[in-house]
C-alpha cells in the first residue's frame, strides 16, 4: 500500500476510529447494562471513564515504543490485546468483569489513535498535516454516527453482548490489514532510544513549550465536552425524555453530522492556519455549550434544548481538533510518537475526569452534562487566549525586529 494514497488515508482514519467505535457503539445499552449486570447507573458510567483513563496512560507508553521499535510492532501488538479484551467484555457476567474488560481494551485501543497521528507526520509535511488529519476526521466522523444506530440495532435484536462482538470482529479485520498490506512509516535512521532518559526527556522538553501545552489544553477541553454528552446522554436522552435506543442512535448521527461538518471546514480553511482556523472552532463550542447550558437551567428540557446545541458545540470540535493536533505535534518530528502520546494522555485524563463527574452528579435532569459542556467550551476559550495565542506572537515577535 502507497502510504501517501487516499486508501492509506482511510486505513489511518480506521485505526484512529477504534476509539470512537468503542466509546459509542455501546452507549445505548448502558440503560440495559446497568439492568441486566444489576448494576447502578454511576457504575456502568464508569465503563466509559476506566477505558479512557486505561486509554489515557497507555498512550504515554505506545508512543515511545514506537519511535524506537517502529509502528507496525506496536499496532499488531495492540490491536491483539483490543481482540482479546472484547471477548471478555462480551462474555461479561458481572460489572467487576466488565470493567476489567474496557480497562484491557484500552490498553490495546489506545494505538490507533496515537501511532495514527504520529504516522501523519511520519509520512506528510507539517503544512499538509492539519488537512489530513482534517480529512481523516471527516471519514472517522461516520464512526461515531454509525455506531450508535449499530449499537441500538444490536441490543434489540441479540442484546448488548453483541456489540463487543462485532468490536471483536472489526479488530481481527484491522490486525489482517496491518499485518498484510500496511509498511512500516518510520526509517530506522528516525528511530530513538527506548531508554527511560530519552522518553523524559522529550516529555520534559514539549511540556515547557507554551504553544505545545496551549493547543493540547484546547483540543482537551473541547474533547471533554464531547466526552461530558457520551457519558450522560443516555440517561438524559432515554431515562429522562424518554427517548428509545433505537432513536437515540438516530439522534446521536445528527449531532455527529455537527462534527463531520465542521471536519469539513476545518480541511477546506486548513491554508489559513491554525492560528486562524481554531479561534472560529473556540467560539462554535462556546455557542453551543452556553446555549444548552441556560435552555438547561431554565428548565427547559426537550430534545431540541440538547440536540440542536450540541450539533453545534461539535461543530466547533470538528473544527478544532485537527488544527490543534496539527499545532501540537508537526512541529516535533523528531519525536512524533512521544509528541502523540503526551498529547493523548492529556486529551484522554481530561476527558476522563469530565465523563466521572457527569456520571456521578448526575442528578437526573439535563443539567449536569449542559453545565459541563459549557465549562468545556470556556476552558478551550482560556487556552487559546492565554497560551496559544501568547505562544504565537513571540515566535513573530524576532520576524519584526
Amino acid at each position: 500500500m502507497k502510504l501517501t494514497s487516499p486508501l492509506a488515508v482511510l486505513v489511518l482514519a480506521a485505526m484512529t476510529a477504534l476509539g470512537p467505535l468503542a466509546t459509542d457503539m455501546y452507549l445505548p445499552a448502558l440503560p440495559a447494562m446497568a439492568e441486566s449486570l444489576d448494576a447502578t447507573a454511576g457504575q456502568v458510567q464508569l465503563t466509559l471513564s476506566v477505558y479512557l483513563l486505561g486509554f489515557a496512560v497507555t498512550q504515554l507508553v505506545c508512543g515511545p515504543l514506537s519511535d524506537s521499535y517502529g509502528r507496525k510492532p506496536v499496532l499488531l501488538g495492540g490491536f491483539g490485546l483490543f481482540l482479546i479484551a472484547s471477548v471478555v467484555c462480551a462474555m461479561a457476567s458481572g460489572i467487576e468483569v466488565l470493567l476489567a474488560g474496557r480497562f484491557l481494551q484500552a490498553l490495546g485501543g489506545a494505538v490507533g489513535p496515537v501511532l495514527g497521528r504520529a504516522m501523519v507526520r511520519d509520512i506528510h509535511e507539517p503544512e499538509h498535516a492539519g488537512r489530513i488529519l482534517s480529512y481523516m476526521a471527516s471519514v472517522m466522523a461516520v464512526a461515531p454516527a454509525a455506531a450508535p444506530v449499530i449499537g441500538g440495532g444490536l441490543l434489540v435484536a441479540f442484546g448488548w453482548p453483541s456489540i463487543f462482538v462485532l468490536l471483536t470482529a472489526y479488530a481481527a479485520v484491522m490486525l489482517v490489514v496491518i499485518a498484510w498490506l500496511w509498511p512500516e512509516p518510520l526509517p530506522v535512521e528516525r528511530r530513538q532510544s527506548i531508554h527511560p532518559g530519552v522518553i523524559l526527556g522529550n516529555f520534559r522538553m514539549l511540556i515547557v513549550q507554551r504553544s505545545f501545552v496551549g493547543y493540547t489544553l484546547t483540543n482537551a477541553s473541547a474533547f471533554s465536552g464531547l466526552f461530558a454528552f457520551l457519558s450522560g446522554s443516555s440517561f438524559v436522552l432515554i431515562e429522562f425524555l424518554g427517548v428509545s435506543p433505537t432513536m437515540y442512535g438516530v439522534l446521536f448521527a445528527v449531532v455527529v453530522g455537527g462534527f463531520l461538518s465542521g471536519t469539513l471546514l476545518s480541511g477546506r480553511l486548513s491554508g489559513m492556519g491554525s492560528h486562524r482556523v481554531v479561534p472560529l472552532g473556540v467560539g462554535l463550542c462556546l455557542l453551543g455549550g452556553g446555549s444548552m447550558a441556560v435552555l438547561a437551567v431554565a428548565g427547559v428540557y426537550h430534545v431540541l434544548a440538547v440536540i440542536p446545541s450540541h450539533a453545534i458545540f461539535l461543530a466547533g470540535v470538528g473544527v478544532v481538533m485537527p488544527q490543534t493536533m496539527a499545532g501540537a505535534i508537526a512541529p516535533f518530528p523528531q519525536c512524533a510518537g512521544s509528541a502523540s502520546s503526551l498529547f493523548g494522555f492529556i486529551q484522554m485524563t481530561a476527558a476522563a475526569l469530565t465523563g466521572a463527574a457527569v456520571g456521578q452528579l448526575h442528578d437526573g435532569t439535563s443539567r449536569t452534562m449542559a453545565l459541563t459542556i459549557a465549562v468545556a467550551g470556556l476552558g478551550a476559550l482560556a487556552s487559546y487566549v492565554f497560551l496559544v495565542r501568547p505562544a504565537r506572537r513571540a515566535a513573530e515577535k524576532p520576524a519584526h525586529t
